[in-house]
């Protein structure tokens, strides 16, 4: 592994960003880590260091993400491995979800990347290397989860534009992969990392139950484990030619060979209907 690498990792005060975050430091690695909240990030983390800059930023804001990827830049020299980890799980069907917290979700899940990878996109440009990792979720490539439709919309963009960036970024020895983690055994679905609709109708019986599930059942008996996660994610950084799409956990797995064995059913099943089209 080249522990001279510098890595920059979004939404790092607690799950997979945390455990990423203190594994990259126990291996000799250095790290920029971003938290809204400096002094939990501290707390939770360490103060700062000759290899630790912790650093608060406001991910969607342009000049707060600048600034953050500048004094990276300044601090280290240089920007290697940009993680994106931030966002939150956002419950709710489409009917109960406002506007408000539609946009919210897409804001913090969708833009900010979009926001860190806009800033750092020039630094990497100009060393001709680098690597982007977007954090999804298997969730990004399945919406068969009543309640989750909007975060699954935001994690399905996070897919699109992590494809059209590997293309995009190729030309300058830039690699991006989008991850897609199954359930982890983090505090993802606590406190502030889920987020519950304002307004909740009765009559989506399926939706309560699968909100139930999530926040009663599944919650501290995920199947995967984090640290395993943060391995896999610093290996896959070490790669020469990374994978586009990567799964991670077991359960991710299964889903996302589910989803492709139905797609795959559906559209050979309507084919002469799909192909009727043409002049």
């Amino acid at each position: 592994m080249d522990t001279q690498k510098v890595w920059f990792v979004t939404g790092a005060s607690k799950g997979l960003g945390l455990t990423l975050v203190k594994r990259l430091l126990n291996e000799g690695y250095s790290v920029a880590a971003t938290s809204r909240n400096l002094s939990e990030l501290k707390s939770a983390v360490g103060s700062e260091n000759a290899s630790f800059l912790p650093l608060e930023m406001d991910l969607i804001n342009e000049a707060s993400v600048a600034e953050s990827i500048k004094k990276t830049a300044d601090h280290f020299g240089k920007i290697d491995i940009i993680v994106n980890n931030a966002g939150y799980g956002q419950l709710g069907t489409l009917e109960e979800l406002t506007d408000e917290e539609s946009r919210k979700n897409f804001d913090t899940n969708v833009f900010g990347s979009l926001n860190v990878i806009r800033k750092a996109m020039p630094y990497l440009r100009e060393q001709k290397s680098g690597h982007i990792i977007n954090i999804a979720s298997i969730g990004g490539l399945s919406g068969d989860f009543p309640g989750w439709g909007i975060y699954c919309a935001t994690k399905f963009a996070v897919v699109g534009f992590t494809e059209s960036l590997a293309v995009e970024a190729k030309e300058f020895g830039i690699n991006a992969t989008v991850i897609y983690p199954g359930y982890f055994r983090t505090d993802f679905l606590t406190g502030g990392s889920l987020r519950t609709p304002e307004n909740e109708i009765d009559a989506y019986k399926t939706a309560r139950d699968v909100q139930a599930a999530h926040e009663k059942e599944i919650n501290g008996n995920q199947p995967g484990d984090p640290e395993k996660a943060a391995k896999a994610m610093i290996e896959l950084a070490a790669m020469e030619n990374p994978p586009v799409h990567l799964v991670l956990g077991s359960d991710a797995f299964q889903m996302a060979n589910n989803k492709l064995s139905a797609l795959q059913t559906e559209i050979s099943d309507f084919k002469t209907l799909s192909t009727s089209t043409d002049y």
